[in-house]
């Protein structure tokens, strides 16, 4: 078999995985979206939207990468909408009718997403979200030792390399078809829209707890378990993150409020657990030994 015969069946391999992959978990997010309704997920990040604006602390300190963020945006999708959207609008006329025009906009901005995410997070998003997680934790009280690494430095050249090195590993073939394969559902109007979101948001929303992840030390077991108690939370604040992100030009700065909405949640959740353990400690009873007589 030639190189290139070799390469195209595992191309078709990996969509065909990509497909089953979809099919099974819309089929899983039928069962998950009571729930993800009910967690409450999808209000943190609208939460983390007015915690960024009335904290200016946090805005002040970032300000040029929101500048830089939406000048990326603004590029990046004037150049979508001008050489892609009109022959997306002929495309989907095929399937969405009087639709096509939303439903061709609704694509476009799915692919402005993809590209201003993976540009913006190699050259400057990764570094402000560490940035605003660890600030929102230290002003709700959490000690910084669940949110600070100790011990670990790293030369100029390494940083940089490990800030390239990160959004392409989010970003990987496999992921990328999921996101693509999913983009169609768009061409069915409100509820093809409404399963892109879910779909995405599922994958995307234990992602922004990454961090937490990190700084707890959990193994890769323990936050597979950690997500799926949470499944239904996680895939409605995914789900809502990435409708914030779909919107033009200042979509991706909702990456950054998200992230702020992410670290309330994560606060919220440690607060939590270190109440049940004070309630263990304070329930134990301690016995007094008698003497005998």
């Amino acid at each position: 078999m030639t190189t290139s015969a070799m390469s195209s069946s595992t191309s078709t391999t990996t969509t065909q995985r990509a497909l089953a992959t979809l099919e099974q978990e819309l089929l899983e997010i039928g069962t998950v979206s009571r729930d993800a309704v009910l967690s409450g997920g999808w209000w943190y990040p609208l939460q983390g939207i007015w915690y960024f604006v009335s904290h200016a602390s946090l805005y002040r300190a970032i300000l040029p990468v929101i500048f830089k963020l939406s000048l990326t945006a603004l590029a990046i999708t004037a150049a979508l909408f001008t050489f892609t959207y009109l022959p997306q609008v002929a495309f989907c006329a095929l399937f969405s009718g009087p639709f096509a025009f939303a439903t061709a906009a609704l694509l476009v901005l799915g692919e402005a997403y993809a590209v201003i995410m993976f540009v913006s997070k190699v050259f400057f998003l990764a570094r402000a979200q560490d940035q605003l997680f660890n600030a929102v934790f230290r002003q709700q009280g959490i000690n910084l030792v669940y949110v600070e690494q100790k011990g670990k430095s790293r030369s100029f050249v390494q940083t940089v390399l490990k800030g390239v090195s990160k959004p392409l590993q989010r970003f990987s073939r496999e992921g990328l078809l999921r996101y693509v394969v999913s983009l169609p559902l768009n061409l069915v109007p409100v509820v093809g829209t409404v399963l892109f979101l879910l779909y995405n948001g599922a994958k995307a929303g234990p992602t922004f707890h990454a961090r937490y992840f990190q700084a707890k030390g959990m193994t890769p077991a323990a936050r597979q378990a950690f997500v799926d108690k949470r499944k239904g939370a996680y895939t409605a604040f995914g789900a809502a993150t990435l409708g914030l992100n779909l919107v033009p030009i200042f979509g991706p700065v909702f990456m950054l409020t998200s992230t702020v909405g992410a670290a309330l949640w994560a606060s919220e959740l440690e607060k939590k657990e270190k109440d049940k353990e004070r309630e263990s400690l304070s329930g134990k009873s301690v016995v007094v030994p008698v003497a005998a007589e």
